[in-house]
């Protein structure tokens, strides 16, 4: 199979940047910066949440977990749809489904209607991000294209920067359903600014391949799934296996009705291209760890280190500062001073010395000993951002820049939904383990006292101790989840550095026909 190119795109060069280019820029960025708050605010407002709606550990899990699923999912066939009827006009009902889901989350009094309200939205994000970046490839070219990528960037590293610290002054203010109502906010700006983008889409699209759509999505829906229920349940879980052996048999069925098709939605020949293979797959080098420490590292500070969800945020602005800022910097390097290539291997390494250096964190430590770490694995993160994009849409042919960011997406959001997943159950299972090496005596409560820590809600484990053992099983949960980040920090590192590696040895800048 082959990607089918169409002779009347060629005119598109000369017309794509007449007036009106900035506002696309930040029509887009405005609606990008939504997912990654999205992700960030309602981590930092997890604790109050889910005491105030009465959730166990599982329903405050699938908070975020039930987003990143279906964002995942969806994501292919968003950039698809936006290729078939038109990129602003996905990216408008995304923003609206996404907007929409923000308000039935802030006005939810339920922990199952906020959490199908989550993945409702997430579904409305994966319109917003394929769609997004298509407009973006379609309407800019060479040097301007780098700078829209990295003001698409910069977006989503101010949803990340702003996130933590936005969240928990929302939560001092309004309490945690402010993190929902502030979507809206920014959403209805988005969509008073989209007019003036200009319709795009690909001209050889014929028909909606929905039998490949479904089969993907399923599968992809069943994959993230299965590693949730891993998470919470164990490998050996009967949803676990079935959630695995689905995505099996559905992913299998999508193969089959792409090999039919005469033009797929999803160019299997593509990934005979090392290049695109390892570009598509940065993600899991660049933004795997950058989620767990987004995730698990607030609710880690106000549990076990005992601050407050406002101070929490600010805690992690060595980590997001890069993230907002670096973008739009490295858009002025990238092709002059440093190859794509070298970029995104010099992106790897600083991850992984960050992670090295993070085994520091210790509770109750002073902020200092955090800045180091955490600002390296920011630089790493934020260099990265914005170049990843334009070098997944600069691989194929820009008619197809829906199904290509579709792509690149689909493994970004997998990754993070797999990571958050992942990472959950193993510092739960790791903690309590731990705490029962530490203290015996503890080992009745230690499923919970580590589930409950893991998510920040310690004082509320704590209730079930006898006042009297209050510090000291308090000192021994600490220690336990403390050991786990260490390990995870390692992980994260060994992953990182071996990504770095492959880039730097696989990557053909040469390949990357606009990304310098």
């Amino acid at each position: 199979m082959t990607i089918q190119t169409d002779t009347r795109l060629a005119p598109v060069p000369e017309r794509r940047e007449e007036e009106g280019s900035g506002l696309v820029m930040i029509a887009v960025a405005l609606a990008s910066v939504l997912l990654p708050l999205a992700i960030t605010a309602p981590a930092v407002a997890m604790p109050d949440l889910t005491v105030d709606l009465a959730s166990d550990v599982a329903g405050g899990q699938w908070v975020q977990n039930a987003y990143g699923v279906t964002f995942a999912a969806c994501m292919l066939a968003a950039g698809t749809l936006a290729d078939q009827f038109g990129r602003r006009r996905v990216l408008a009902v995304g923003t609206v489904v996404f907007m929409a889901m923000s308000l039935v989350a802030a006005l939810s009094t339920d922990i199952l209607v906020l959490d199908i309200a989550r993945g409702l939205q997430g579904v409305g994000a994966a319109g917003v991000l394929t769609s997004g970046a298509a407009i973006l490839a379609a309407s800019f070219t060479g040097r301007r294209r780098i700078q829209a990528f990295g003001v698409l960037g910069t977006a989503f590293g101010a949803g990340l920067a702003l996130g933590p610290v936005l969240g928990g002054a929302l939560v001092g203010l309004a309490g945690w359903r402010g993190v929902f109502w502030v979507n809206l906010v920014v959403g209805a700006a988005a969509l008073v600014l989209m007019p003036r983008i200009r319709e795009s889409k690909d001209p050889g699209a014929t028909k909606v391949d929905w039998p490949g759509l479904a089969a993907f999505s399923g599968s992809l829906f069943l994959l993230a799934l299965g590693f949730v229920e891993a998470g919470e349940r164990g490998w050996g879980h009967p949803a676990t296996v079935g959630s695995l052996i689905g995505f099996a048999l559905f992913m299998a069925a999508f193969v089959v009705i792409e090999q039919r098709v005469a033009r797929p939605m999803f160019d299997l020949s593509l990934f005979r291209n090392p290049t695109f293979v390892v570009v598509v797959c940065q993600p899991f080098t660049i933004t795997f760890g950058f989620v767990v420490l987004l995730n698990f590292l607030p609710p880690y500070f106000t549990g076990v280190g005992g601050y407050t969800t406002t101070q929490s945020g600010v805690l992690l602005l060595p980590l997001m500062l890069p993230i907002f800022v670096l973008p739009l910097l490295i858009g002025r390097l990238v092709g002059d001073r440093i190859s794509p290539r070298m970029l995104l291997t010099l992106s790897s390494l600083l991850i992984a010395i960050g992670s090295v250096w993070l085994v520091v964190l210790e509770p109750g430590q002073p902020w200092s000993q955090l800045v180091g770490p955490l600002l390296v694995f920011g630089l790493g993160v934020g260099s990265a951002f914005g170049a990843m994009d334009n070098a997944a849409v600069s691989v194929v042919p820009v008619e197809r820049a829906g199904m290509a960011s579709g792509i690149f997406n689909t493994m970004r959001i997998a990754g993070e939904t797999v990571a958050v997943a992942a990472a959950g159950g193993f510092l739960a299972s790791y903690a309590r383990s731990e705490l029962v090496g530490r203290a015996p005596e503890f080992a009745q409560q230690a499923p919970r006292l580590a589930g409950e820590a893991t998510q920040g809600r310690l004082d509320a484990a704590l209730g079930a101790v006898a006042p009297v053992r209050r510090a000291e099983a308090l000192d021994a949960v600490a220690a336990s989840l403390t050991s786990g980040m260490h390990v995870a920090f390692l992980a994260l590192a060994v992953l990182a550095g071996a990504g770095a590696l492959v880039t730097f040895l696989v990557v053909k800048d040469k390949e990357l026909k606009d990304a310098g």
